[in-house]
């Protein structure tokens, strides 16, 4: 499917961040994505991804956070991820009215990205659901810490996407998580993936992973809406 591809740059307080926002023709719903703690928004991963969701009918905003517009190695403190969320939903939101599109807006996330917007949809940013691509539950080797909350007040759809050897995930601690939001969550193993979805014995580069995780986001958002 053919997609317009333009490049933003979206005002958040006294920084500003880039972004690409691509749009196929009569695009049913508007994807907004954030990186992970260790690359940014041209990873090929999150191009991968988001390409996947175009050839979908998905519209796509992936962004940076200001850490790494700043060239910075360490992951912005929560207020300043949040109120970047919210500048970037607010663009979201900008460009499907000037586009007149009608469809819901998600937010979704690689590990840091996805629990950053889940906590600004915790203190009230509006999104039709969330995704998260390999949710950072706890550090990995301590399962004690968990960072999950914040998690229970959302009542929104939520699609976890979770490589099955994921050290920030324990399994049984994750399904626990998950349990308790009943039929508004769904959790779905990749089974042999990481927490990069990297699979043991499968080559792949991270563009084609990311390809890969696109259709399931795509469908779960079509019966979500």
């Amino acid at each position: 499917m053919t997609a317009s591809e333009s490049a933003l740059t979206i005002n958040v307080g006294d920084s500003r961040v880039s972004a690409l926002y691509t749009r196929p023709e009569r695009p049913f719903a508007t994807v907004v994505l954030a990186h992970g703690a260790g690359a940014g928004m041209e990873h090929p991963f999150m191009g991968g991804f988001t390409r996947g969701l175009n050839d979908d009918g998905v519209a796509t905003l992936r962004f940076n956070f200001p850490y790494r517009e700043a060239g910075r190695k360490f992951p912005d403190r929560p207020p300043a991820a949040i109120a970047t969320w919210r500048a970037v939903m607010d663009e979201a939101v900008r460009q499907a009215e000037e586009h007149a599109d009608n469809g819901p807006i998600w937010a979704a996330g690689k590990s840091f990205g996805g629990r950053m917007a889940s906590m600004a949809v915790a203190e009230g940013m509006d999104a039709a659901g969330l995704v998260y691509l390999g949710y950072p539950l706890h550090p990995p080797g301590k399962p004690e810490k968990l960072r999950d909350e914040h998690l229970y007040g959302l009542t929104l759809p939520m699609l976890f996407l979770q490589g099955s050897r994921d050290t920030f995930a324990t399994r049984e601690l994750l399904e626990g998580v998950v349990s308790r939001f009943g039929p508004s969550a769904v959790l779905q193993w990749i089974e042999g993936g990481d927490h990069s979805f990297a699979v043991a014995g499968r080559k792949r580069d991270a563009a084609e992973i990311g390809a890969d995780l696109a259709p399931l986001v795509a469908e779960f958002i079509r019966t979500r809406s």
